[in-house]
């Protein structure tokens, strides 16, 4: 029997939805009640959903934007899940992407040494700013302190190595064209910005576009065939030994992620730092902004979620901001429902455990 790749089940679904012929006319005529979702289904989940972020926004907490996947049932979500948001540090994703391909590529060498010169340290989150300089590490140290603590002068060394255009060409290639890199963090801007910049600051992306990135990490695609129009119509060449080998190293990062107050909040039931993750995931926080963008592997099969907040009335920097507690909630409603076995991080790997005929991202539902 041939594989049906999930981009063939995609197709088809769709043109199921799309082509199925329309019911005779007494019947379109015909008064039908609609019933009330039951109790599991897509509707239900979906409806709660929009209730909580509704409730939310109408007592003046904030506002959220919110897209979900699950990549071997094919299940989605979201709200608002194609509004342009501001990334905060969700956007060292695409920096990390880019570092990736690189390797792979042979351009760059996770061992590769990176110096850190004084005065080139920048406040906000991360260590580096604390170490005397100069200060020599591998290009594995800089990405990991930019991943697992959201260093930003970690971030700004790794920017100063692979370049901001070279990583915003990137996501164009992948079809991700409302995700943008602006500039280095906390460091005036060497050339003029985008009209757009100073609304979103850092970077911009929409819920969905950065949950296509995040998958494809997890899928550990690093070989692109042509160019995507739109995101989640990437195609990817075969998964190869040592595309998992750097795909691990990163994946090790994200799964050591420090922030752990949003997503896995209430999803985690025991000490990952000893007992491993089922949970990868990248933070982004500003005084107004709360995002998580993560992996999560249920018993059931690999979840994506990826959640922003803004306009947060709350501006506390506690383990139990407002927004920060609200993401998790959102989070824990959703894995509840997919996953209500919960979650086994044995298959959290590069691949995220499907056969290579599920590794090809489906294009999104009109």
């Amino acid at each position: 029997m041939t594989k049906t790749s999930r981009w063939t089940t995609c197709l088809a679904l769709l043109c199921a939805t799309l082509f199925a012929p329309a019911p005779p006319a007494s019947a379109q005529a015909a008064p039908v009640a609609t019933p009330s979702p039951s109790p599991g289904s897509r509707d239900a989940l979906q409806q709660r959903l929009r209730q909580m972020v509704a409730t939310r926004a109408r007592a003046g907490l904030g506002q959220v934007g919110l897209y979900a996947l699950q990549l071997n049932t094919l299940k989605t979500i979201g709200v608002d899940s194609d509004l342009l948001v501001s990334t905060a540090s969700v956007i060292k994703l695409s920096i990390l992407y880019h570092a990736m391909v690189q390797i792979r590529q042979g351009k760059a060498r996770w061992d590769e040494p990176i110096t850190l010169h004084p005065h080139q340290a920048v406040g906000g989150s991360g260590i580096l700013t604390f170490l005397d300089a100069p200060v020599t590490l591998t290009l594995k140290d800089v990405l990991t302190l930019m991943v697992i603590v959201s260093d930003n002068t970690a971030t700004n060394l790794a920017i100063d190595r692979f370049g901001i255009d070279p990583v915003n060409a990137r996501l164009q290639t992948l079809g991700l064209e409302n995700t943008h890199l602006y500039k280095k963090v906390m460091v005036p801007a060497s050339e003029p910005m985008p009209a757009d910049q100073p609304k979103f600051g850092l970077g911009k992306t929409t819920p969905r576009e950065m949950a296509y990135l995040m998958e494809t990490i997890g899928l550990c695609h690093l070989h692109q065939i042509g160019t995507a129009a739109h995101p989640g119509d990437a195609r990817f060449a075969p998964v190869d030994d040592t595309d998992r080998a750097v795909c691990s190293v990163a994946l090790n990062m994200l799964k050591n992620q420090f922030y752990r107050e949003t997503i896995p909040r209430y999803l985690e039931a025991v000490d990952s730092s000893e007992n491993g993750t089922a949970i990868a995931s990248k933070t982004g926080s500003l005084d107004d902004v709360r995002n998580d963008v993560a992996i999560v592997m249920g018993k059931t099969g690999p979840m994506i979620l990826s959640i922003f907040t803004w306009d947060n009335r709350d501006h506390g920097w506690t383990v139990d901001n407002e927004a920060e507690v609200a993401i998790a909630k959102l989070a824990r409603a959703i894995v509840q429902d997919w996953s209500p076995a919960g979650l086994d991080g044995k298959y959290l790997v590069p691949g995220l455990n499907l056969p290579p005929s599920a590794t090809e991202p489906c294009p999104p539902a009109p």
